[in-house]
């Protein structure tokens, strides 16, 4: 076993050199959000495990295989949250914030899952996200995608698509599991161990597995459009003519399920195919009835989450940088009475220019070595 000290498998440093792409990323999607009336919010990277089961689901992928968990003394389980959605919903929940009206907030933070690391799937990864709680009209579905949409504009991106589908309501899924299990059932000898496996837990994953030799059974399925209840199909015939009338392009995915159990209704995704298998850049959709699972009053909700890892990747892909190079000032001194003097002028030149990044030399070394470095 090696002494030597580093970081754990797949849970990355944030370098210097790199830091002034994030910062940037960051405030311009942190603005764009304000800008449309969100406020931020942040909530305890580690919460009990019980509050991640009732939300996520315990049959899937991330509750039975990824999560981070721990005993404490006193035998509560704690984990590292896996994704964000959860805690806000808790904290709406102890603050009784959706009784002083809709809620629009957003988050960001470091979120952790123990899958097998690769370029843009990390075990530690950072994440955006907004919530809009109290307003369940196609309208606030779609100022989500509008928002979206002029992020990428913003941030100079371009190949990307949005994928949108409707899981119904609550019944209606559920019946559609019973005949989706029926469907699958027939050919369960075809199935893979995952889709075994999640055919008597979440069957509806199925229809989100790559497993080339079985997307001919999977094309074939039953169709969730054909067994959606009315106020989800008017509910998404609105949705999209919002889109249609924002100019905002998409498409019609029916294997979009996302692979959390709270999602209802609206769900969808933000996709690019310049970065390989790990090209949802976007996701999220509507989740109405978590609130009132987890211990809340009924309250409509919808948001998503983007992953800050992969917009990097993507911004490098496709070579943009942000942001303009701001002023930089070197200061250099030689003497104690001219390094005093330089203390007082960069402390001026800091109240004067507050964006000007300022480097006053600390090295004492000789004017020749000081302008190398300034250089």
């Amino acid at each position: 076993m090696s002494n030597k000290i580093q970081a754990i498998r797949g849970m990355n440093d944030l370098l210097p050199k790199d830091s002034a792409l994030w910062l940037s990323l960051e405030e311009t999607i942190f603005n764009l959000f304000i800008s449309y009336g969100f406020k931020n919010i942040r909530t305890p990277i580690v919460e009990k495990t019980d509050t991640f089961c009732r939300a996520i689901g315990e049959a899937t992928d991330i509750v039975e295989k990824e999560m981070y968990s721990w005993k404490e003394s006193n035998g509560e389980s704690l984990s590292l949250r896996p994704e964000g959605t959860a805690g806000c919903v808790r904290m709406m929940i102890e603050h009784n914030l959706p009784r002083e009206g809709i809620q629009k907030v957003f988050y960001q933070g470091a979120m952790f899952r123990h899958e097998r690391p690769q370029k843009g799937r990390y075990r530690q990864f950072h994440q955006v996200g907004v919530e809009v709680f109290g307003a369940d009209t196609a309208k606030i579905d779609a100022e989500l995608m509008a928002m979206t949409h002029l992020l990428w504009q913003n941030l100079g991106l371009k190949n990307l698509t949005l994928e949108i589908n409707t899981l119904g309501s609550a019944e209606a899924r559920a019946n559609y599991r019973s005949v989706l299990v029926d469907y699958f059932t027939q050919y369960k000898d075809q199935l893979d161990e995952d889709s075994t496996r999640r055919l008597s837990s979440n069957p509806l994953r199925i229809l989100d597995s790559k497993n080339k030799d079985m997307q001919s059974l999977i094309n074939a399925a039953p169709k969730l459009m054909d067994h959606l209840d009315e106020d989800s199909r008017k509910h998404f015939d609105e949705f999209k003519a919002y889109l249609q009338c924002l100019d905002i392009p998409y498409i019609i995915n029916t294997r979009l399920v996302r692979g959390l159990d709270y999602y209802n209704r609206t769900v969808f995704e933000w996709t690019t195919t310049d970065l390989g298998a790990q090209g949802t850049i976007c996701a999220g959709g509507r989740y109405d009835g978590l609130v009132e699972k987890m211990g809340g009053k009924s309250t409509p909700a919808v948001g998503f989450a983007l992953g800050l890892e992969r917009l990097v990747l993507l911004l490098e892909a496709q070579d943009i940088t942000l942001g303009k190079s701001p002023l930089s000032i070197y200061l250099v001194a030689l003497g104690d009475n001219a390094q005093i003097k330089s203390m007082q002028i960069a402390n001026q030149l800091h109240h004067a220019l507050p964006k000007a990044i300022l480097y006053n030399d600390i090295t004492l070394g000789s004017f020749k070595a000081q302008f190398k470095k300034a250089d």
